[in-house]
Parts: structure tokens; C-alpha cells; sequence
């Protein structure tokens, strides 16, 4: 008998030691974005700032969550499909990570959703936009902390106050980024009586618009009423710019476009007065969680956060919440964990949809001030609109 309990009692010891080990292993994170080969490298760079800094506001500064170490890793998807898709499986599979989170093009993200579903593990999309990623192609595996291109579409609409006397047309890129954007901004002004005349798609990369530009001159130059050209490019080229230069105000014809991080606003300063929706500046929000995200970053980097890296760190509270909640780290119970699940970020409350997981939120109608003493164009604050005078349309249905 005393050796049966001596040997119990190494056993309980043994076990304790054991739990002690797996209470300090790592929880795996992937932080899955493309850090060279295209121009939209500093959103991913952003978005890692933010993300990181999210994780040590969240925690407190510990970078643990319930005594587990939080180890992030990166990879580069080289703006490529084929290489997401290839960065993500080994995440899920070699590294054994928990969930991922990216990526910064939507056109690469698209090809990481079945990885995803293949390895029944979750993929936070952050800060790829198109609405398509939590669309019918998309799956149960999938939640998105970053906004939408009906959300930026559906705030733009507002922020032109359309009426009868609007006509517009739009210039996008051809892919699922732009097309969806634009799909989002007509559904938006379906009712209010505002025309779309034309619609111009552009290969990412393009840098002359002059063909473009001229087809939309023609198509509005003869309308009555407030004639607007929308322009909804995330990529180089300085379409507004070299669209301004053709004097489109020969013909009553305004320029209209959302916000951008802030190395491109100083060439907003050329539309003094343009309204315009945007997903985030540092000085629209006021909130704790922005007040210490401004104040860590000036005090660390000696500029405010920017438009990518609220986003990183919205995408790294969001996994903080799951974790601190979730009684267990079993994919279904984070699942059920998620869906629905609300928590604060530099924006304000975001909330996942249950039935498509895209996180509901607010934006921000702004005005472009010209200040000669800001080196760029400061998108000041209208007002915020609130997700909930969004009609966002719903993705797919994970309740099915």
C-alpha cells in the first residue's frame, strides 16, 4: 500500500509538473502578409506595428495570455497566391499556430480561405478588403476584423449625400478589391434617385488615365445636376492627381474619393473641401484604447498610427478577447467563442457578424483641411457614421 501511494503521489507530481510545462508553451500565432514585392508593402508593415502593439495592450504588457507566452510569426506572402497559400499550410501545419492572421491584398487573401477549411483552423483576415472573403466562397473558418468594400462604399455614399441631382462615374481596379467596391457603392444608392453613367476598370499598376478620364468626361459633361467622378484605387499611379490635371471643373465635374494612409494624403491637399469617407485617422476617435495607440506611437516612432496599423491592432484585441474568453483553444469552441463577440479598438466597438463573421463597425465622414503648417492633407471629421446605419449586405451564411 505505501508504495501504491508513493507511487500515486509521484504520479499526481509527474502530472502537475507536466501541466506546469504545457501552462508556459507558446500560443502560436501566424501573421501571414506580404512584405516585398509590391507598392502595398507599408500597409503590411503597418498592420504588423498595430498588430504587435495590439497584443501588448490586450495584455497588459505581459505578452501572456492565462500564463501562456504569445510567440507571433511572420510570414512573407511575396504579394503571390500561390506563395499564401503555400506560407499559410505550413503555419497551420509545420508550426502548428492556432489561428492566422492576413493578408493585405484581396486578391492574394482569396486563395488562403480553402487552406483554412483544408486544416479546419482559423484565418483572420486583416486588412484585405473586398466583401467577396466572407462571401459564398468563403467558409465557417474565415472572420474578417477589417472593414469592407461596402462598408467604405456605403460611407461614401452617405458622406455625397445623394439625391436625384447626383450622377457619378466611377473608376476602379479590375479586381476583386475594386469590383466589389464598386458593386457596394450603386447598392448604396439604390432609392436615393442618384445615377451611376459609367463604370471604368483599370489594371493594378496603371499609371496613364487619360483614355479613362476623357470616357468619363464625355459621359457626364452633358448631365444636369452635381456630376461627381468616384475614384476607389488602393494601388500607385496618382489616378486623382492626373485626373485633376485634365481640368475636369471645364466641365461642372468634382473629384470624390476615400482616405488613405497618410505618405498619400499630402496629395489630397490638391481638393480642398472634398468629402469623402475613410476607415480611420488618428484624430477622429476618441477612446481609451486610440488615446494610448497615438500616445505609444509618436512617444516610439515620432508620427501618429496610421490607417493600417489601427486595423493590425483591431485584428490582435480581437484574438486577445477570443483567448482571455474561450474556456478552451479547441478551433470549434473559438468558433463559438467569436461569433458574435464584440471588443474595443482604436475605432470603437467592432462586433463579428455571426452569419458571415465580418466585424461591424464604424467609419468616418470627413472633409479635406489644407493646413500649411501639417505636411499632409488632414481628413477632418464630419461626424462618425455608426455601423448600424449601414445596410451591410450579408455574406455567407455560417448558421446553415
Amino acid at each position: 500500500m505505501k508504495i501504491s501511494t508513493r507511487l500515486f503521489a509521484g504520479a499526481v507530481i509527474g502530472l502537475a509538473a507536466t501541466s506546469a510545462v504545457q501552462a508556459q508553451d507558446p500560443i502560436k500565432i501566424a501573421l501571414i502578409h506580404g512584405l516585398s514585392g509590391s507598392s502595398f508593402e507599408a500597409f503590411s508593415k503597418q498592420a504588423q506595428t498595430g498588430f504587435e502593439m495590439g497584443i501588448e495592450y490586450g495584455t497588459g504588457g505581459t505578452g501572456e495570455i492565462n500564463g501562456r507566452p504569445i510567440e507571433v510569426i511572420i510570414k512573407d506572402t511575396q504579394f503571390k497566391p500561390d506563395v499564401a497559400r503555400a506560407v499559410l499550410a505550413e503555419a497551420y501545419g509545420d508550426d502548428e499556430v492556432l489561428l492566422a492572421v492576413g493578408a493585405t491584398s484581396s486578391g492574394v487573401t482569396v486563395g488562403m480561405l480553402p487552406i483554412a477549411e483544408e486544416y479546419e483552423k482559423i484565418l483572420i483576415v486583416e486588412p484585405a478588403v473586398a466583401d467577396s472573403l466572407t462571401g459564398p466562397d468563403s467558409n465557417r473558418y474565415v472572420f474578417k476584423t477589417s472593414r469592407n468594400s461596402s462598408m467604405d462604399m456605403q460611407a461614401q455614399a452617405l458622406a455625397l449625400q445623394p439625391d436625384e441631382n447626383l450622377v457619378v462615374a466611377t473608376l476602379a481596379e479590375d479586381y476583386a478589391f475594386g469590383r466589389d467596391g464598386i458593386s457596394a457603392f450603386k447598392a448604396a444608392l439604390d432609392g436615393t434617385g442618384a445615377t451611376v453613367v459609367t463604370e471604368e476598370y483599370v489594371p493594378q499598376g496603371t499609371t496613364d488615365f487619360t483614355a479613362v478620364a476623357e470616357r468619363m468626361f464625355n459621359a457626364l459633361k452633358d448631365r444636369d445636376g452635381r456630376k461627381v467622378i468616384l475614384i476607389y484605387i488602393a494601388g500607385g499611379g496618382d489616378a486623382p492627381g492626373k485626373i485633376q490635371a485634365m481640368d475636369p471643373s471645364r466641365y461642372g465635374i468634382e473629384i470624390s474619393m476615400g482616405g488613405h494612409i497618410l505618405p498619400v494624403l499630402p496629395t489630397y491637399k490638391r481638393f480642398p473641401g472634398m468629402e469623402g469617407a475613410v476607415y480611420y485617422y488618428y484624430e477622429a476617435f476618441e477612446n481609451e484604447v486610440n488615446d494610448w495607440l497615438v500616445k505609444e506611437h509618436m512617444a516610439r516612432f515620432d508620427s501618429p498610427p496610421d490607417f493600417f496599423t489601427a486595423g493590425g491592432m483591431s485584428a490582435a484585441l480581437a484574438v486577445v478577447k477570443a483567448l482571455q474568453t474561450a474556456p478552451d483553444y479547441e478551433t470549434e469552441t473559438l468558433i463559438a467563442t467569436m461569433e458574435g463577440m464584440s471588443w474595443d479598438t482604436p475605432k470603437g466597438q467592432m462586433t463579428f457578424r455571426p452569419e458571415d463573421h465580418q466585424a461591424l463597425q464604424d467609419m468616418l465622414h470627413f472633409k479635406i483641411k489644407v493646413d500649411d503648417a501639417v505636411d499632409w492633407a488632414i481628413p477632418e471629421k464630419v461626424r462618425i457614421i455608426p455601423a448600424e446605419e449601414m445596410n451591410i449586405p450579408l455574406g455567407r451564411d455560417n448558421s446553415k
